[in-house]
C-alpha cells in the first residue's frame, strides 16, 4: 500500500484522536500540493465552521451594542460614559468583522438573524437593568444604518 494511500486512511481516524495533529498535518499537506491526501471532509466541515464563528462574532457584538442602546433609551437617568464608551467601542468592533468579511454585511438585513440578535440583545437588558421585558420591543425599531452611525443614540 502506498504511503498516500495509508496517511489517507487514518485521517479521518487522526482528525478524532488527536485534532491540533490533524490540523499540522492538513496544513502540511496543503502546503506541500498532496491535494489527494487531504481529509476534504472534515476539512470542509471545519472551514464552514470557521465562517459560523465569524457570523457569531459578528452576533455577539451586535447584541452588546443593541443591549446597551435599549438602556440608553429606557435608562436616561442612568447614561453615563460608561455606555457611551461600550456603544462607540462596539460599534467600531462591528465595522471591523464587517471590514475583514464584507459578505457578513447581508446578516444586517436578515430577517432571522435579526430576530435572534434583537431577542438575545432585550435579554441581557433585561437582565443588566432590572426593567420589565415587556418594555422592549419584540422586534428592533432601529434601521441598522442608524444602529451603526457614529453619533446616533435613540431616545
Amino acid at each position: 500500500m502506498s504511503t498516500a494511500r495509508q496517511i489517507e486512511q487514518h485521517l479521518p481516524e487522526l482528525y478524532e484522536r488527536d485534532y491540533y495533529a490533524w490540523t499540522q498535518q492538513q496544513a502540511t499537506m496543503l502546503r506541500s500540493g498532496q491535494i489527494s491526501g487531504v481529509d476534504a471532509l472534515h476539512l470542509a466541515e471545519e472551514i464552514e465552521d470557521l465562517g459560523r464563528g465569524e457570523k457569531r462574532a459578528l452576533a455577539s457584538r451586535m447584541i452588546v451594542l443593541l443591549a446597551h442602546l435599549l438602556k440608553w433609551q429606557h435608562q436616561p437617568a442612568l447614561r453615563s460614559k460608561s455606555w457611551q464608551q461600550t456603544i462607540k467601542t462596539q460599534r467600531k468592533d462591528v465595522t471591523y468583522e464587517l471590514g475583514g468579511s464584507p459578505s457578513l454585511k447581508t446578516s444586517l438585513t436578515e430577517p432571522e438573524w435579526l430576530d435572534i440578535v434583537w431577542s438575545k440583545a432585550a435579554l441581557l437588558a433585561f437582565n443588566e437593568t432590572g426593567l420589565d421585558i415587556e418594555i422592549f420591543p419584540e422586534a428592533c425599531p432601529w434601521d441598522m444604518t442608524d444602529v451603526m452611525h457614529i453619533a446616533w443614540l435613540p431616545e
